[in-house]
Order: structure tokens, then C-alpha cells, then sequence
């Protein structure tokens, strides 16, 4: 078994590239990659060998940052340099933003994940518990499915 110090230095990048995804913000990032692994120290008798440590830990990481988001509404959905409003830059931001939250899981994380993040396919399958070619496909039928329903508003 590995040691603490051994999943950190194995996860916490990818742990931190996950709350970035969701967060948008790096000082919060890397508070809740803090607080991820300090939960998972304290909550270490409840990881069963059934899911990857990896999951496990994004899973914890998902829970502090919904928790932080119940204490710290935000007030803000998307800024101006976000990596989703560069690729789609002809399109209206409120439209896409609207289209994007219509989507149904897990088509919506993943796109947040592949946008926001800039997460790889092979992360994206790992924090989801799935392969990378399910993440690639994932994506890909979500941002058709995109497309379709932003065509449709035109």
C-alpha cells in the first residue's frame, strides 16, 4: 500500500487540474486540493479497493468544492479569457452557457472538464472512472449535441 505522501505526489496535480476545471479560480484549486487530501487522511477507513484512488479522491475533491459553492454562491459564471468563450467567440455567451447547463450528465462534465480544465480525454476517463476513449466519445456527442441545439436557436 501506498503511502500518504506517495498518492499526493502521484494525485495531487490531477486532483488540482480538476478543482481548477470546476473552479476557475487556482488560489481555490489549490485550497480544496489541500482540503482533499486532508479529508482523505481523516476518511481513509472508508476507501474500499472497489474504485481507483483517483476516483476517490476526485470524488471527495467534487464534494468540497459543492460545498464551498452552498457558502460562497458565485457571482460569476465565466470571464472574459475562458478557454469555452475563445473557441466559440462568434457565438452569444448567455446561449452557449444556457445550452451547456441543458446538457445532460456526464455529456456536462466533460465538456466543463475538456473546456474549462483543459483536461486530457486520458484524465478526464480517469477522474470519470472510465476509459479515455469513452471520455473522447463522451465529448464528442455532447459538443454535436451542442452544436445541433445552438443551429436550432438560429
Amino acid at each position: 500500500m501506498l503511502s500518504m505522501e506517495d498518492v499526493y505526489r502521484e494525485h495531487s496535480h490531477m486532483v488540482y487540474q480538476y478543482l481548477l476545471s470546476l473552479s476557475h479560480d487556482a488560489d481555490l484549486a489549490e485550497e480544496l486540493t489541500q482540503e482533499t487530501f486532508y479529508q482523505a487522511i481523516r476518511r481513509i477507513d472508508y476507501f474500499n479497493a472497489e474504485s481507483k484512488v483517483s476516483t476517490w479522491l476526485c470524488g471527495i475533491a467534487k464534494n468540497l468544492f459543492y460545498a464551498y459553492l452552498r457558502k460562497h454562491p458565485p457571482t460569476e459564471i465565466l470571464d472574459e479569457n475562458s478557454t469555452l468563450c475563445k473557441s466559440a467567440e462568434s457565438l452569444d455567451k448567455m446561449d452557449l452557457l444556457k445550452q451547456i447547463h441543458l446538457l445532460k450528465e456526464p455529456g456536462r462534465e466533460v465538456i466543463h472538464l475538456r473546456l474549462y480544465g483543459n483536461l486530457s480525454y486520458a484524465e478526464i476517463g480517469e477522474i470519470m472512472g472510465k476509459s479515455e476513449n469513452w471520455a473522447r466519445v463522451t465529448f464528442y456527442r455532447a459538443k454535436e449535441q451542442l452544436r445541433k441545439e445552438l443551429q436550432n436557436d438560429k
